[in-house]
């Protein structure tokens, strides 16, 4: 009895160190977000603090209207749409070849897919930019999505969903008459929802945030993206903070809207995704 009650106390314990654990990493990671928008409602004029006596809406009207945002959120919204959607499409198409379809050398594929996500996009950026620009696409959209319309990280998720789900289903489909394209179309890609809600979020966050690409494959200012235009805005208006705070936080709210409403699919995706050969 009296190891049993040993037992428990020190499951509890540790549950309860976990919780404190988990508390102060949240808090850690969520400081400084709210250290962001509580400054950006400081009054204009005033010392920036971490608590506002007085709340003004003010600045965000300003940093939207001098950083002329409106311009930069639908370029963002419509290249990181459809570079969302070119990986979709190719990481489903790809991983649904290599966790299903027997092929010689496809254990030999899948490492080099593998093995292109060690290679940082900026080792590549001089010969992407030669193609972009023999192909005639710098400063053009195509500049923006196609260097990244297909991913190593997608197609290895995927291919890693894909085997978690029963091939007797697939089986079932094919006496029914149905080919692959329809299989995957009907079958595989219903039932793999939270993977591609996880690569959603992933490659659409990732696209927003990116900077790179615009500052390498784009002069044009109709062309300019929403970390594009933060990072021009920043130079701009280096000393006043709390207008800086509150661009970012209009650059930042998308994502964490996106990110709030997809979260439950994320982390089942993540959850669900093992390791299977």
């Amino acid at each position: 009895m009296f190891k049993l009650w040993m037992r428990d106390s020190t499951t509890r314990f540790w549950e309860q160190m976990s919780l404190v654990m988990l508390v102060l990493g949240a808090m850690a990671v969520l400081l400084p977000l709210a250290v962001v928008f509580l400054t950006s409602f400081t009054p204009p004029g005033a010392t920036p603090e971490l608590l506002p006596k007085n709340w003004s809406w003010v600045n965000y009207q300003d940093a939207w209207r001098r950083g002329k945002f409106l311009l930069a959120f639908a370029n963002s919204t419509l290249v990181a749409l459809a570079v969302t959607g070119f990986q979709i499409t190719t990481s489903a198409l790809a991983g649904y070849a290599l966790a299903r379809l027997n092929f010689r050398g496809r254990q030999a594929l899948l490492l080099i897919v593998l093995a292109t996500l060690v290679i940082p996009f900026q080792l590549l950026v001089i010969p992407i930019f030669l193609v972009l620009k023999w192909g005639h696409l710098i400063n053009t959209y195509w500049a923006l999505i196609l260097p990244t319309a297909a991913n190593g990280f997608g197609i290895f998720l995927l291919r890693q969903y894909f085997q978690t789900v029963p091939i007797e289903l697939e089986e079932a489909a094919a006496l029914d008459g149905a080919n692959r394209l329809q299989i995957l179309w009907r079958v595989m890609l219903p039932l793999s929802r939270p993977a591609l809600v996880t690569l959603f979020l992933f490659t659409f966050i990732g696209e927003w945030n990116d900077l790179f690409k615009p500052l390498v494959f784009t002069t044009r200012p109709e062309l300019r993206t929403v970390q594009l235009a933060l990072a021009e805005f920043q130079e701009q208006f280096t000393n006043n903070w709390s207008l800086l705070m509150a661009a970012v936080a209009i650059a930042t709210v998308p994502v964490l809207l996106i990110f709030l409403v997809g979260q439950r699919q994320f982390i089942r995706g993540i959850a669900t995704t093992g390791i299977k050969n």
